[in-house]
């Protein structure tokens, strides 16, 4: 099942896709079981971000073969770090193109959506704290952050984190082909069989550390073959089962 916020009459509404139709939902019933519908809404409606989380964690260095790309070792345990609700935009919105920046780059991942508080979670019951799942691009100023040494302002910038279009429930989250096309040409691919640490595991490690609440996003890091792009560059991130997450790069005014 495909839930999705969208924009209609001039509202924010929570609903999911069947037989071709949004069948809107509470606010309440969105990424529930409850799936008792209020009304149908037309198809060309406004796509929203799927979530609006009170934060973003990501993983760097998550695919064994990024990581062989990289000639870097495999890490021990997962290397995380945030990104701020604030760079969040959805399909079909631009990415920015910072006046600060002269290297921004693209990052295709999947990204888990918590369905509701979770903390010291097992791994093997890592299942029961997951809506499903969505696209995400880590969009990073790769100059920034090699001059910072840390990564936050490289991975903050508003419209850094495109998500969408939509949360997909009914998929196995470790056997899915990803990729990003930059322009129509095929610049990343991979499967999410490659990750170093499982989403199950990710869930684990991370509320161990932090309490993860309803709608909170674990991105799971990207496969090879990053790069860079510029204004006019049209970027599709796709995931299997999925769909795939749309967004064009433009000037900063």
């Amino acid at each position: 099942m495909k839930f999705l916020r969208f924009q209609y009459n001039n509202k924010t509404r929570y609903g999911f896709i069947e037989d071709n139709r949004i069948i809107e939902v509470s606010a309440e019933d969105y990424l529930s079981d409850n799936h008792k519908g209020l009304r149908k809404c037309p198809v060309n409606v406004k796509i929203l971000p799927p979530v609006n989380p009170s934060k973003i964690i990501c993983v760097g260095l998550n695919y064994k073969d990024h990581a062989d790309e990289l000639g870097m070792e495999i890490p021990e345990e997962p290397i995380i770090f945030l990104k701020p609700p604030s760079s969040i935009i959805g399909d079909g919105e631009f990415i920015i193109y910072p006046n600060m920046s002269r290297e921004v780059d693209y990052e295709v991942e999947l990204a888990a959506v918590i369905s509701k508080e979770a903390k010291n979670v097992g791994r093997e019951d890592a299942e029961d704290f997951i809506a499903g799942y969505t696209i995400l691009n880590d969009v990073t100023a790769r100059d920034l952050q090699r001059k910072d040494g840390q990564w936050t302002r490289a991975k903050s910038f508003d419209t850094f984190c495109p998500i969408g279009p939509w949360i997909e429930t009914d998929i196995n989250p470790h056997e899915l082909e990803i990729s990003l096309h930059l322009n129509g040409e095929l610049r990343q691919y991979s499967n999410t069989q490659n990750m170093i640490f499982d989403v199950y595991e990710l869930v684990e490690f991370v509320s161990n550390i932090m309490t993860l609440k309803k709608g909170d996003i674990i991105a799971t890091g990207t496969p090879p073959g990053v790069g860079s792009m510029k204004p006019g560059d049209e970027i599709e991130a796709s995931i299997e089962g999925i769909g795939t997450l749309k967004n064009k790069v433009i000037y900063s005014k």
